[in-house]
C-alpha cells in the first residue's frame, strides 16, 4: 500500500463524552456532528453564539457551560474541538490536550490537528468519508457530491439490514471464503434492488446460500479469465471489479496496468505472470498448470488478460485444461485494444458506404514471424476496416504483401501505441508510408494497426 496522507478511522462514541471549547458557527456544526454520531458534548464558551444556544437548546445531547474550557474539564473525554482565535490560543489549548492524553482538532488551524474532519456522505449506517488532507476542501465536497448521486438512499436500509442479519449468517460457523459469498449476494441484491428495503423474504434466500456455500462441494476453487481492456482501469466492467473483489489469488499479464490489480481485494495474492516476448517470462504451459493447481487448492482465481480474453489472449487452452481438470471456469469479457483505439481516435471502424466489414487479425506468428496462412485476398479487400494485433515487428513485410495482393497504396492507415494509456501516441500514414513513419516515430509497442478507408479523417 502506498503512503496515506491520514490514516482514515470511524470512530465509536455512543455514549462518551466530547469536550469542545469555543461559541462560534463553526463549533455548533461541529457539535451536531459529534451528537448524530451519539456522543455527549459539552461546550464550554462565555458568549456562544445564537445558533450554538439554539442547538443546545433543541438538543439534550449538547449542553453549554457558560465558562472557559480548564484543564480540569478535560479528565474522561473522548476528543477535544475547539475554535482559537490565533496561534497563540491554539498552541495553548493543543498542550492542554496534549497534558490530558486526548486528540484535538483545532477548526481551521491543521497545524494544530490530530485527526481532521472530511466531506460525509450520509446513509447511515453506511457512512463515506473523504479527506483531501486540509489541501483541498472544494475538491472533497465536490467529490461528495458526486458520489451522492451514485448512492441510492435504499442503500440505508440495506446497510441496517446487514448489521441487523450479521449474527444469524455468523450463527452458522462458516468458513472465511462461505461467508465472504454469503456477503456477495447480500450485495448483488442490493444493487439490483437498491430502492426497496430488503424484508424476510430476502433474508431467507441469504441464509439458503450460507448453507450452500457451506456445503463440502461448495468449497471447490474456480478460475474467471477477466478481460482487463487496454490498460484505462476505468474501462474495466463492473463484473470485473466484482470478480477482483472476491479473488483470492490475482495472476495478472505483463501490461495490466497497476491501477487494474489494484481493484482486487487487499487480500488477495498477486502473481504478475506475463509473457515478455523473447525476455525471461512465464510460459502459457506454467500458466496453466498454476491455473488448475490453485483452483484445486479451493481458491477463487482470476486469470487478469490484458484486452479481451477470447480475442487473440490464448484463452482456449487455459479454458480446455481448466475443464479438463473439472475445474469450474468463467469469462469476463473486456474493451478490446480496436474498441479503445478507435474510440481514442473518434472513428467509427465500421463507417456505412465505406467498410462493411471489420476483421481482426494477429500477425505474429508462434515462431515470431508474419503467419502464412492469411486470408490475403480478403485483407486486400478496399472496403473492410482491419485491425492488426501484435502486428509492429512484422509490419515491413505486412504492409509489402498488403501492396503486392492489390491494396491501394494510397489506403489510409494508423498506429495506435498504447491504446487508452495517459502514454498513448499514434502515427497516421497511408499504407505505402506506414512502415517508415511508424520507424520515424520510434514506436515500442503494444501497438494497435488499423488499415482502411473508415480511417481517412484520422490525422
Amino acid at each position: 500500500m502506498g503512503a496515506l496522507a491520514t490514516l482514515p478511522v470511524f470512530l465509536k462514541l455512543q455514549g462518551r463524552r466530547v469536550v469542545m471549547a469555543g461559541g462560534s458557527e463553526a463549533v455548533a456544526w461541529k457539535a451536531e456532528l459529534f451528537a448524530a454520531a451519539g456522543a455527549w458534548v459539552e461546550v464550554f464558551d462565555p458568549a456562544p453564539c445564537e445558533a450554538l444556544a439554539a442547538l443546545a437548546g433543541r438538543n439534550d445531547a449538547i449542553s453549554l457551560r457558560l465558562q472557559a474550557l480548564t484543564q480540569r474539564d478535560l479528565p474522561g473525554a473522548a476528543a477535544l474541538i475547539a475554535d482559537a482565535q490565533d496561534e497563540a490560543e491554539a498552541a495553548a489549548l493543543h498542550a492542554m490536550a496534549r497534558a490530558a492524553g486526548l486528540p484535538v482538532n483545532i477548526i481551521d488551524k491543521p497545524a494544530w490537528c490530530d485527526f481532521q474532519f472530511g466531506a460525509i456522505v450520509e446513509r447511515s449506517p453506511l457512512v463515506v468519508a473523504i479527506s483531501t488532507d486540509g489541501g483541498a476542501p472544494v475538491f472533497g465536497q465536490m467529490l461528495r457530491a458526486r458520489i451522492e448521486t451514485l448512492l441510492p438512499q435504499g442503500f440505508r436500509a440495506w446497510a441496517q439490514a446487514a448489521r441487523d442479519w450479521r449474527p444469524r449468517v455468523a450463527a452458522l460457523n462458516l468458513d472465511f471464503r462461505a461467508r465472504r459469498r454469503v456477503w456477495e449476494l447480500f450485495a448483488r441484491r442490493a444493487f439490483t434492488h437498491p430502492d426497496r428495503a430488503p424484508g424476510e423474504a430476502d433474508l431467507e434466500a441469504l441464509l439458503a446460500e450460507a448453507a450452500a456455500a457451506g456445503a463440502p462441494e461448495a468449497r471447490r476453487g474456480s478460475v474467471a479469465l477477466v478481460g482487463a481492456g487496454p490498460g484505462d482501469p476505468e474501462l474495466l466492467t463492473l463484473k470485473a471489479v466484482r470478480a477482483l473483489q472476491s479473488a483470492d489469488v490475482v495472476l495478472y499479464d505483463d501490461l495490466v496496468l497497476p491501477g487494474s490489480v489494484d481493484l482486487a481485494r487487499r487480500e488477495a495474492e498477486r502473481l504478475n505472470v506475463g509473457k515478455r516476448g523473447y525476455k525471461p517470462s512465464c510460459t502459457q504451459e506454467d500458466i496453466t498448470a498454476l491455473l488448475v493447481r490453485l483452483a484445486r487448492e479451493g481458491k477463487r482465481v482470476v486469470r487478469l488478460k490484458g484486452g479481451d480474453p477470447l480475442i487473440f489472449g490464448r484463452a482456449g487452452e487455459e479454458i480446455a485444461a481448466l475443464k479438463a481438470a473439472g475445474v469450474d471456469v468463467e469469462v469476463i469479457p473486456g474493451v478490446t485494444a480496436a474498441a479503445a483505439a478507435a474510440a481514442s481516435l473518434q472513428t467509427s471502424l465500421t463507417e456505412r458506404a465505406v467498410a462493411r466489414r471489420l476483421q481482426f487479425i494477429t500477425a505474429h506468428a508462434r515462431d515470431g514471424k508474419l503467419p502464412d496462412d492469411l486470408d490475403w485476398r480478403a485483407l486486400a479487400d478496399d472496403g473492410a476496416t482491419t485491425a492488426v494485433y501484435m502486428g509492429l515487428k512484422t509490419l515491413p513485410p505486412l504492409v509489402a504483401r498488403l501492396l503486392a495482393e492489390g491494396l491501394a497504396p494510397d489506403t489510409p492507415a494508423v498506429i495506435v501505441e498504447r491504446a487508452s494509456w495517459e502514454s498513448e501516441r499514434r502515427v497516421a500514414a497511408t499504407l505505402a508510408t506506414l512502415p517508415d513513419a511508424a520507424a520515424s516515430a520510434g514506436l515500442v509497442g503494444p501497438c494497435l494497426v488499423l488499415i482502411g478507408r473508415a480511417l481517412a479523417s484520422v490525422s
